[in-house]
């Protein structure tokens, strides 16, 4: 597809902003994203410097006298594709931990999606829930985004990097690297993957952008290796209202197989935005000067469990569940906690019907020549305690190249002793004749 970015960020640029409408479908999403569970020219130098980086690694979209308000469309998609990425995630974790951040995965698979054509453009466009959504559309929606969720709070702290790391051997659609640049603020790297401190630039990037919470990325860059497209997050929130450590005390926890353990649970009374049905209860626990973002609890009744929720767990239940929220007084404990999280998403992205963005079919045409994606590999970060969350969440988005299809040397044959023979109908697969000939005359 041929792109006017220039065009098409000056048309963005100009949007009016929509506040409540804008807001409301933000904070959706924002909740659901960062909070994973419950919560979307041409590079062949021989040398290795970055080529058209961006000033800052962080996602800093210009700002402008009049803000912007993202498409709800792409915003509510992108919260029908993180629900379903969970839930595909949960099936390989059952009864585990898990802690993902759909906006990381959206974010470095739209990257990734500018340079995708054919069946391959359109089984990502399905999974990730743009079906009918123009590049311009994405694009931009994802520009503004960013620049709402960057907005700053003196206690809240969100920052949004995006990074392309390409083999400086590799020839790369100019359109392509150039919208991730003027829409995803991308920094591009020229790089020799060959280079023993290949890696190590990858992964410093990647530790820097997320405050050291994920030191590394990439493990190791295969021969075949062409590119890879790096989303990171972090996040770090004080609550509007922070719990008092002398009100931590170690209370039982109880574990999905009935037995119980002692953890140190934080507790606070107060005003809070509560729901409640005979399933479960949910309380929005806020962030900030303002709430503009919130962690969202939900907890499943006694009669109930977290396997149910589960079950119930999609945009159209979310959106609904968000507008019932009432302001209640209140009793809140909470767990501290703490974790890393990794996972291979390449079955889940597979399940969810990119699959063939894996395989020799792939078709990244408007990337380069004969890419195909190897893996798409996740890493997040949380800890909660009485302070607030600190949460940081990193995606890379491998390209390889397909191997080339290698000619055979031509043969030679020399019939010089006995051989067999067969005269075959290929139609009917009927042999009419063979024999073996010994001594020919």
């Amino acid at each position: 597809m041929k792109y006017q970015s220039n065009t098409a960020r000056e048309i963005f640029l100009q949007r009016r902003y929509g506040v409540q409408l804008g807001r409301r479908y933000v904070l959706a999403a924002a909740s659901v994203m960062l909070i994973g569970v419950l919560g979307c020219s041409q590079i062949s130098s021989n040398s290795e410097r970055a080529i058209a980086e961006s000033p800052s690694p962080r996602t800093e979209v210009p700002r402008i006298n009049q803000p912007m308000t993202p498409d709800p469309k792409i915003i509510a998609a992108n919260t029908k594709f993180g629900f379903k990425l969970f839930t595909e995630v949960q099936k390989q974790d059952q009864n585990q931990n898990i802690f993902v951040s759909p906006a990381s995965v959206a974010m470095a698979l739209a990257m990734t999606y500018n340079g995708a054509s054919g069946s391959t453009q359109e089984k990502m466009a399905q999974t990730l829930e743009l079906q009918g959504f123009s590049l311009e559309q994405i694009n931009s929606t994802n520009a503004e985004l960013a620049q709402l969720l960057t907005n700053p709070d003196e206690k809240v702290k969100l920052t949004i990097a995006n990074s392309l790391w390409a083999n400086q051997n590799i020839q790369f659609q100019p359109d392509f690297l150039q919208r991730n640049r003027d829409f995803y603020n991308a920094k591009v790297t020229n790089l020799n993957f060959a280079a023993n401190d290949a890696t190590n630039q990858i992964n410093n990037w990647v530790k820097d952008n997320t405050q050291g919470k994920i030191e590394k990325i990439v493990e190791q860059i295969h021969p075949n290796q062409a590119l890879f497209l790096i989303n990171a997050i972090y996040f770090k929130g004080n609550w509007s209202r922070e719990f008092d450590k002398n009100q931590t005390t170690d209370l039982p926890f109880y574990l999905p197989s009935g037995q119980q353990k002692q953890h140190p649970m934080m507790s606070q009374r107060g005003k809070y935005r509560y729901y409640e049905t005979p399933e479960f209860q949910a309380v929005s626990l806020p962030y900030g000067k303002d709430g503009k973002i919130s962690m969202y609890v939900f907890l499943p009744k006694e009669n109930s469990s977290l396997a149910a929720l589960q079950q119930n767990l999609n945009s159209e239940n979310w959106q609904k569940w968000m507008g019932e929220f009432n302001q209640r007084q209140g009793l809140v404990r909470l767990p501290k906690f703490k974790m890393d999280y990794d996972v291979n998403l390449n079955d889940a992205l597979t399940a969810l019907g990119m699959g063939e963005a894996f395989t020799d079919k792939a078709n990244f045409s408007g990337m380069g020549k004969n890419l195909s994606i190897s893996e798409v590999k996740h890493k997040t970060f949380v800890e909660v305690n009485e302070e607030g969350t600190e949460a940081a969440a990193v995606t890379s988005v491998g390209i390889v190249r397909l191997s080339a299809v290698q000619e055979e040397p031509p043969f030679e044959m020399v019939v010089d002793r006995p051989f067999f023979t067969a005269i075959r109908d290929n139609q009917t697969g009927s042999i009419l004749f063979m024999g073996s000939i010994v001594n020919p005359t």
